[in-house]
């Protein structure tokens, strides 16, 4: 008789395999949407450089992605402020720091969570919004009929939202981080009951300029992720309604990642270039 084959052994191989088949399949496309979105993101700066688009398709882009959400940011930059006065308040107040509340909290929303929030909060407002909109067109077939016309798609589409999300999140933080240290300026000392003169005075002794700056100008890498990814997810959009909450989504999610790498990896380079220029500010961080 011939050698009888175990049912169980040949089970586990054949889930090994397709587990080992499914790992492959799932890099080989993650790494082809990489190269496509690089493809995307050479094309956009290629017409970038090579020609601005007419100053009307730029306004409304200007006016959706700023004025529109400055309700929104203003709301986020404040609570951000109050929470980090709850916070904290408690914790330095036990060690009898509570005059110092007021560095702490208007270092932490100018260095970090302005910005972040901020771009966070524009990426599901904005980058979503976006996706949505050039999906649609996708699947109506508009940015087929664009091509045909002979204008470039990317250069009448993506470009205008690209300089629109460049010039507005960066002010938009401004805005976040104005109404974040406000918010913690009224709770601290209208319901915590720190002196004013405390408050204002740690807080400027503490935070420099270089500070501000470097908060802001992590923002335009922000606000260039985000215009990249959701217009790249829009143009390759699946068909259908499905397609188009799918690309929302994703433009959702992967901005939020990528602004949280964005901002760790600058963060490290920001405080290599602080710790250059003020070299006793290595002693109080153990470098």
């Amino acid at each position: 008789m011939g050698r009888e084959i175990n049912p169980a052994k040949g089970g586990v191989a054949d889930r090994i395999l397709a587990s080992l088949a499914a790992i492959g399949e799932s890099s080989i496309r993650v790494v082809e949407e990489l190269g496509e979105w690089m493809l995307f993101v050479v094309a956009t700066f290629g017409w970038l450089f090579r020609r601005l688009p007419r100053r009307e398709t730029i306004w409304p882009n200007l006016y959706q992605i700023g004025v529109r959400s400055v309700p929104v940011i203003a709301l986020t930059g404040t609570f951000v402020g109050m929470v980090l006065a709850v916070q904290s308040y408690t914790q330095f107040h036990r060690v009898g720091m509570e005059t110092l509340l007021g560095a702490v909290i208007n270092m932490a929303v100018i260095r970090e969570l302005g910005p972040v929030l901020a771009a966070i909060m524009l990426a599901g407002r904005v980058g979503s919004a976006m996706a949505a909109e050039l999906g649609t067109m996708r699947v109506t077939e508009q940015i087929d009929a664009l091509a045909a016309m002979g204008a470039n798609p990317i250069h009448y589409l993506v470009v205008p939202r690209f300089i629109a999300c460049l010039v507005m999140i960066p002010a938009l933080t401004i805005v976040a981080d104005f109404m974040g240290v406000l918010g913690g300026y009224f709770y601290s000392v209208y319901l915590l009951g720190i002196e004013s003169h405390h408050y204002i005075q740690n807080s400027a002794q503490y935070i420099k300029a270089f500070d501000v700056f470097a908060g802001i100008a992590k923002t335009f890498f922000f606000g260039a992720a985000i215009a990249l990814i959701a217009c790249y997810q829009g143009f390759h959009c699946d068909p259908g309604a499905e397609g188009v909450g799918r690309a929302a989504t994703a433009a959702f999610v992967v901005a939020f990642v990528v602004i949280l790498m964005l901002d760790l990896a600058l963060g490290i380079v920001i405080e290599r270039i602080y710790l250059s220029i003020w070299p006793e500010g290595a002693q109080l961080i153990g470098v």
